[in-house]
């Protein structure tokens, strides 16, 4: 999860591995911390840091603060990258394919890290070989590094070179965008079929009640009840 390094700077930082290694001294184990941090601005620049210590939150803040320092500024294409590269590091090989506006970052949790970072929100990915989070993060950043942009290519070939397929995307794309975004949320669609039709339910609450009659009260149209039979004689005595 992001978090920010402090108040007053804009960079956010995301862990993406804490480690744990051991060893056996005379007195027993001694344990050491290393910690993978990713550090970026979520505008094009971000930074890889790996820093060691006794303690978990001391190898977190000093990876933080070489990250800081490693940020270098990456070339994007409004949200996502401009052209297909891949990165190697190691035995690991990672590629990255510029994706329509809408669609996401389909990464896993390395490479999510590295483009989140850095602002990416739309991005295919494919990671090759070796999954060591380390590795996947390092060969990351050398793909992001060859990134370059239409003008770059333009200014140091010397030609002139048309709008790119991942321009053409991104403008069809963003066709389909909302324009922007409202602080008020949709409200969610409401059935009115048979609005007018609907009687009684369940517990008595679908439709309008008549007014409530008493057990022992007439109607006033209704015609009188009959009055009850007069009761028979007792015998008498001597009969």
């Amino acid at each position: 999860m992001a978090e920010f390094i402090s108040k007053d700077s804009s960079s956010e930082s995301t862990t993406v591995g804490v480690y744990r290694t051991s060893s056996t001294v005379a007195g027993g184990r001694r344990f050491s911390f290393s910690a993978m941090v990713v550090v970026g601005d979520r505008n094009g620049r971000a930074g890889v840091g790996y820093a060691k210590s006794n303690q978990v939150p001391q190898s977190i803040e000093k990876a933080q603060k070489e990250a800081s320092r490693k940020m270098n500024a990456f070339q994007l294409q409004g949200k996502t990258i401009p052209h297909m590269v891949i990165g190697r590091f190691g035995a690991t090989t990672v590629k990255l394919m510029p994706a329509a506006p809408g669609t996401g970052v389909i990464a896993g949790a390395a490479v999510r890290s590295v483009l989140d970072m850095i602002g990416v929100q739309d991005c295919l990915t494919k990671v090759y070989g070796s999954s060591n989070p380390k590795n996947v993060v390092k060969a990351t950043m050398d793909a992001l590094s060859t990134l370059r942009t239409r003008e770059q290519v333009e200014s140091l070939r010397g030609v002139s070179i048309p709008a790119t397929s991942v321009e053409e995307a991104i403008k069809r794309g963003a066709a389909f965008m909302p324009s922007a975004k409202s602080g008020e949320k949709m409200a969610a669609p409401k059935n009115t079929v048979g609005e007018g039709e609907r009687r009684g339910g369940r517990g008595g609450r679908g439709g309008p009640r008549g007014p409530r009659r008493d057990s022992g009260a007439t109607d006033a149209g209704a015609a009188p009840a009959a009055p009850a039979p007069a009761p028979a004689p007792a015998p008498e005595a001597g009969a």
